[in-house]
């Protein structure tokens, strides 16, 4: 490929990524499903989560977990390398809150490292591993640092929950 295809390539990537975030964070799961591959896979193991198999298992349960509570992602700081003319993989940093309720929300900081086809023309995510960097809970009048063993304790109490 040549230079200028190669960045129309890229490009293509970037906003693919930045539908994913609009997609999410305004719950539309229809839209953000078509962004996926039917047999994507998600890893959040590193950031507290689970691996899960399937597009759609991973929209249901996303859309399970957030019960529709106002987010905000933010990615920026792309690193992505074109592999063939129809795979690539990226690398972006990442920060993102989530609203768990009143007065309750996390902010967290990291990185997705991903995957990508190009099928019919479109690209699609593949894969997705979310690490974390650092998590704080915070409402209007104090914010808290998760530490990491604090994090893990949390997210096996809400896998608890979950199930």
């Amino acid at each position: 490929m040549d230079d200028a295809s190669t960045l129309g390539e890229i490009e293509a990537i970037k906003q693919l990524k930045a539908r994913y975030c609009r997609l999410l964070d305004t719950k539309d799961w229809q839209g953000w499903r078509r962004l996926f591959a039917d047999d994507f896979v998600s890893d959040t193991s590193r950031a507290g989560g689970k691996v899960i198999t399937g597009a759609d298992e991973f929209v249901a349960f996303t859309r399970k977990s957030l019960r529709n509570q106002p987010t905000v992602h933010q990615v920026h700081a792309p690193e992505i390398e074109l592999t063939s003319p129809t795979t690539a993989r990226g690398v972006w940093a990442l920060e993102d809150v989530v609203r768990f309720g009143p007065g309750v929300n996390l902010r967290g900081y990291g990185h997705y490292t991903e995957n990508y086809a190009k099928i019919d023309g479109a690209w699609v995510f593949t894969s997705s591993t979310l690490t974390r960097l650092r998590e704080d809970v915070f409402n209007g009048l104090f914010a808290v640092y998760l530490s990491a063993r604090i994090r893990r304790a949390v997210g096996k109490a809400a896998r608890r929950v979950m199930q």
